[in-house]
This record gives C-alpha cells, structure tokens and sequence, in this order.
C-alpha cells in the first residue's frame, strides 16, 4: 500500500487551530533474537547476569578478534521474514554503520544496509471497531546490540555494562502505514504475538528485549508527507501511543504558530509525558556505511527456506480464522483467543469436544478476568484446561447452573480439585426436581400476595419473583424451569 493510497479516516483526524491533521506513522523496532548465543561470538545471552560476566573477547573488540556468524541466528531471521509474509533474500550483505557510543566497543556496529535479510513483508491489524488494517513491512535486518552505560553508581564516573553488546537484534521497519496512535498500539502488539509464536524472540518489553523507535510527521488530510521526528527507544506499547499523541500535537503547534519542524532525534518521558530533543536527526551518509570486510556476503539457498517454513507454528490470523471456522466463535473472540500461542492453546484444550462458544465465553470472561486481575499469565493459572472443561461439562449437563459454576470455579481456584467431585461433596448440584422448585415458587407467592397481583397486571415484575426463589433454594434452582413453573402460576407469557 503507497503512502498516498492510505488516508487517515476523519475520526482520526487531530484538531487544529487551522482544520483537521493527519498523522503519519512508521516503527523500527528491534527485537532481541532469541538464541543462546550472541550475533557473532560465543557469549551467553543470559538476562540478568553480573555486569561484564557475558562478555567474549570477540564482544569486547579486543585486536585480532574476527566475527563469526551464529546461523541459529540467521534462521530466526529467516523464520520471523517467513512468519511476516516477507520476501527472503538470499543473499545478503553485513555493513560497519559508524558512529561512536562509549558502550560500542568496535566504534562501529555491524548491521546491513542496502542488502538485508528479509525484504517487504505485511502485517494485518484486528481494530477494535472491527476493521482490518494493513501495514506494510520494508525491510527486516539483522545486527548486533551495543552495550549499556550505567550511570547512577558513582557521582563522577561512568560504568558500562558490555553484557548485551553483541547480542543479536532484528529491526523490522515498518512502511509510513499507520495513522493513529491505536494503529500503531495495535501493530506492536500483533508483532510482538507474531514474534512469540514463532519463538524468534520474547517480546519482553521490560528487559528491552523489544522496543521501538516511532517516527512521527503530520500533514492537512492526504497532502504532502511532513517533516518526521524520530523518538527512540521506547519500551512500551503504552508509552508509544503516549508518545505519539504528544508528538503530533507538539508538531501541529509549530506548524500553526508559524514555525516549522526540524527533523531530529528525541527521548520520551514517561513521567512527564511528553518528548524532548536529543539530537539532530542522522542521514544513512551520516554513518558511512561500507560492506564489513570480515564477514562474507551471507548466502543459502531455497532448500533451506522451504525446510524452515515447513516446520512453522500455525500463526495467529491462521488460527483465528480457523477457531472462528472449527468452533464458531465470534472473530473478535477469535481475535482475543489466540493473542498468546498458551492461550489459544489452553481454549483448545478446553473446548475439545464440548460446547465450544460456551468454553470461549468461560475462558474469556471468567479466567482471563481473573488473570488480568491477578496479575497471572495463563502458564500461571491455578486452574488447569481440564478443571476448567470439567465446569463446562457439568453446565452443559445441568448438573450446575451459571450462578453455581462461578462459586465452583472460585472453589477450583483457590483449593483446586476435581468439578465433579467438588460438587458432590459440597451439595452444590442444581436442582431440577420440578416438585422441589414448584414448592418453593408457591412459599413465596403465599407470603407475597401483592406482588402476585403487581405481577399479573405488569409481567416483568415476574423476575423478583424468580430472584426471591433462586435466594430460597441457594442459587441452585434450575433458573429455566423456575421461570417456566412461576410463568404458568401467573398467567402469564
């Protein structure tokens, strides 16, 4: 999709003093390969280790120290380009992009440029108002990581950590596609699923493990591209729209008062809010790139991409259309099922065989809830695939009504245990026996007269009724023969 095919809808169109803007977006984001070892030595690529303890002489640019390919490494690219949709090159070429950081030992990184990895790809967006949005991928290449500056341990002195320098990192751009903060919210997430479902890197955003940098430019509604500024390194999906919408207002400002945009490079502040200015924005001469002159141009051939894409994982818009397909869900459930490859994992396990929206709904709704308001990823739930299918199996028979199932789930929860058992064990059965519940109905009609009259004449008060047996009877009436024995005692439809 060309930059110009692609306008922004006016309900995302930003007010200004002078009309409506548009916001243009595009990401580079750089995603820690996930491999044992780094991009071109040995070292462990550990998290958390002592400062300088995964550190190889190769790392740490000692003299004589030549680079060596990790082709695990190469196939991660390989697997993510595939996974994307993407154009594979098989050859491509590694380049020294120059410029000085105290924590880049080299003083230089080895990174491609003219000749990457992986070519055009697409990722497609699920919005929440139900449209599919689609985002062009320019280019994936390989590089390596530079180190980290500690700064915070002497008031006078600089300390750098070389444990990440050298680790592989992908960086996918993105086409200028996006044109909302929720676009570009929405791109990261479903690239960071894309990411964990092929096992090519964690997507932990916390150990910056992925982050990105978003370049930002607006213009009137389908005009000329403005001037873009870059703001680097953030680790959040939630900072990113932050960051954004800070931006483009910060830009529409200049513009309206007068002034215009300096292309530059700029930090986000998350306890702020807003961005600020680091540094004049660099151009690809400004690095001086040339080919690395020890390392060979990287060749392989189809056999080995065919081999690759043979043994990947279903991917996410694979396995929501299917879950909408195989078991009837909605998409937008579909959607919400398969973020996490163990998530959709877990709904399968659950709705094998059963009552598949039914087992959605409880998947959805009750344990991701819980989840989410425990603060628990779904590796972590006390409640197993088979407990759970085990509440669903006693719904769909009867045996427990929906009232009685979300005490049994909290009971599966905090003790854990067998549903059936549980049930038989603690009286928590439901009860169907008509005779038991025609009784209960006429306890409460005898002791409220006023209201069967109320009743009668306004049918919709029937469901105090129905709440004042359902309270008589624990919750364990069967509600649809309550409301069945009540209707025909009122007369009523």
């Amino acid at each position: 999709m060309t930059i110009a095919a692609r306008i922004a809808k006016p309900s995302q169109y930003l007010k200004g003093a002078t009309g409506d803007w548009e916001i243009v977006i595009g990401l580079e984001v750089h995603a820690q390969v996930a491999s044992n070892a780094k991009l071109f030595s040995g070292a462990s690529t550990a998290f958390g280790g002592a400062p300088n303890d995964h550190v190889s002489l190769v790392d740490a640019a000692m003299p004589g120290m030549l680079p060596v390919i990790n082709e695990e490494c190469v196939k991660q690219a390989i697997r993510t380009g595939l996974g994307l949709e993407a154009q594979i090159n098989l050859k491509s070429v590694f380049d020294r992009k120059n410029y000085f950081y105290p924590d880049l030992p080299q003083g230089y990184q080895i990174s491609q440029f003219k000749s990457p990895i992986v070519g055009e790809g697409t990722i497609r967006l699920d919005m929440e108002d139900g449209e599919t949005v689609e985002v062009g991928v320019e280019r994936l290449h390989l590089e390596q990581d530079a180190g980290k500056s500690i700064h915070d341990q002497s008031p006078t002195h600089t300390f750098v950590d070389l444990n990440r320098s050298g680790v592989a990192l992908m960086e996918i751009v993105s086409k200028p596609d996006m044109r909302s903060a929720d676009e570009a919210k929405a791109y990261l997430a479903k690239l960071r699923t894309i990411l964990r479902y092929l096992g090519t890197c964690d997507g932990d955003m916390d150990k910056g493990n992925m982050r990105a940098d978003v370049n930002v430019s607006v213009r009137k509604p389908g005009g000329e591209l403005g001037t873009r500024c870059e703001i680097k390194n953030v680790n959040s999906i939630r900072f990113v729209g932050q960051a954004i919408d800070f931006e483009a207002h910060r830009q529409i400002g200049i513009i309206e008062d007068g002034g215009s945009i300096k292309q530059e490079t700029r930090l986000f502040d998350p306890g702020k809010g807003e961005t600020r200015s680091m540094r004049s924005k660099e151009e690809a001469h400004d690095y001086r790139y040339f080919p690395d002159p020890d390392l060979l141009p990287l060749e392989f051939d189809q056999t080995l991409v065919d081999a690759l894409k043979a043994d990947l994982p279903e991917l996410p818009d694979a396995k929501k259309a299917r879950f909408v397909a195989d078991y009837g869900v909605t998409p937008y459930d579909a959607m919400v099922l398969t973020l996490e490859r163990p998530s959709a994992d877990y709904f399968e396990a659950v709705a094998k065989g059963r009552n598949a929206k039914l087992a959605a709904n409880w998947v959805i709704n009750e344990l991701f809830g819980r989840l989410n308001k425990e603060g628990k990823s779904i590796e972590e739930s006390p409640v197993s695939a088979a407990q759970l299918g085990g509440i669903v199996d006693l719904i769909e028979d009867g045996t427990i009504s929906g009232k009685i199932a979300k005490d049994l789930f909290e009971i599966v929860w905090a003790e854990g245990g067998d549903p059936k058992e549980l049930v038989e064990k603690r009286g928590l059965k439901q009860v169907t026996d008509t005779g038991a519940i025609e009784a209960a109905i006429d306890a409460v009609m005898a002791a409220n007269p006023d209201k069967v009259a109320q009743a009668k004449a306004k049918p919709t008060l029937a469901g105090w009724f129905v709440g004042q047996v359902m309270k008589a009877t624990g919750g364990k009436a069967n509600p649809q023969a309550v409301n069945e024995i009540l209707k025909a005692k009122l007369g009523i439809e």
